[in-house]
């Protein structure tokens, strides 16, 4: 069953280096210890001043392929990555420091920032975890996308995505459904990597985009699977696509009870959702309240 539980922040400083998969530039990325209620902080330290941005869906911009933060001068590419590693292994204060625009694109998959915090440790801190409890079922449609969210039976939350195509793709149709433990996520969800096909490879790198990334970094499907690369598991990409809307609704900065669920969406349809759920914690908060304005007790799922 889903309970309260405290913030958690890690207990020391650790990092992950790799090349950006759109600019191809070396990066570095820098996670350390932060304060009760600073939430995730990302800053540019490559920048004069070094800007930050708080990781949440306010500063998020719609882009292809990607999730992209910006506050003023601090952009940051490709965040989707770390942001589930650290919602999946309980880190809600942590600060982290990149010094390039793109966070590195690693293997395709999370699994570098998994490793990397699990070694850090955790620390327990003095403050309870704002939640958000799902109490009626929603959906949000574009096209024939769509992303759900509906309450958790016993309250346990569950993450599941379905991925289709409306067109002969070599990709199969598959669906993936999981609880967000870190040691399910460690196991299950953060070794599945990023994939496109070979004619989506062909076009970006005509383009001159990503010319620099090669068959091993992600999966590249041609007509007979994986080019030069071998699958983790066989549903592999609706992993990887659950990965990314785990991501994307940690933006919210909530621990989430429900279940939520994906039929072929994608980043900007999850950035919806990500809104969607904060609006309707400020609701539940804002009605609690209304209803009990002279409570000194606060209830911190919200």
């Amino acid at each position: 069953m889903n309970i309260s539980r405290n913030e958690h922040t890690i207990a020391t400083t650790c990092e992950v280096s790799g090349t950006g998969y759109w600019s191809g530039q070396r990066v570095r990325v820098v996670m350390s210890p932060a304060r009760v209620g600073t939430g995730i902080l990302l800053v540019r330290s490559d920048l004069p001043g070094c800007p930050s941005c708080p990781a949440t869906a306010e500063f998020r911009h719609d882009a292809q392929l990607r999730t992209i933060l910006q506050r003023g001068d601090a952009q940051f590419q490709l965040v989707e990555h770390l942001m589930a590693a650290l919602y999946a292994m309980e880190i809600d204060n942590c600060i982290v420091e990149i010094d390039a625009e793109e966070l590195p694109g690693l293997d395709g998959s999370c699994a570098a920032y998994v490793d990397a915090l699990q070694n850090a440790g955790l620390i327990i801190q003095a403050a309870e975890k704002k939640r958000l409890v799902i109490r009626e079922p929603f959906t949000i449609r574009a096209a024939d996308r769509t992303i759900s969210a509906a309450p958790a039976p016993n309250g346990v939350t569950e993450f599941e995505y379905e991925l289709s195509f409306d067109h002969e793709c070599v990709i199969p149709n598959q669906k993936f459904r999981s609880t967000c433990t870190p040691d399910r996520f460690a196991r299950e969800i953060a070794p599945a990597r990023t994939f496109i096909t070979q004619s989506q490879a062909q076009t970006l790198r005509a383009q001159g985009v990503a010319s620099h990334v090669t068959n091993k970094d992600l999966l590249v499907f041609g007509d007979h699977g994986p080019i030069e690369n071998t699958l983790r598991y066989s549903d592999e990409c609706a992993r990887h696509k659950l990965l990314d809307m785990i991501g994307d609704l940690a933006l919210t900065g909530l621990q989430l009870v429900g279940q939520f669920s994906s039929v072929r969406g994608g980043h900007n349809l999850n950035g919806t959702m990500a809104t969607q759920l904060l609006q309707l914690a400020q609701q539940q908060t804002m009605s609690r309240s209304n209803t009990n304005p002279n409570s000194q007790q606060q209830d911190r799922a919200a």
